[in-house]
């Protein structure tokens, strides 16, 4: 298929959604921590966090599909 080149091994794949599904939770988490300020007086970009929440969102789900992809072609061959 066209979104896993044949040449690339499996088990890389597997390695580099682990890695984006484990970094973009970290960095949801992060961006979560920052709505959330610990001083009353700070108020965080709201715009700016939730776009960033969105996109680690949108990482995390990536990640988790290409999982899903790659671990049911295993499962049929």
């Amino acid at each position: 298929s066209a979104v896993f080149p044949p040449q690339k091994p499996r088990s890389e794949l597997v390695r580099t959604s682990l890695r984006l599904l484990t970094s973009s939770a970290y960095r949801l988490q992060s961006e979560c921590r920052k709505a959330l300020p610990a001083e009353p007086g700070a108020a965080p970009d709201v715009q700016l966090v939730t776009q960033q929440v969105i996109q680690c969102a949108y990482d995390i789900a990536k990640a988790a599909k290409q999982l899903v992809t790659i671990t049911t072609k295993e499962n049929n061959n």
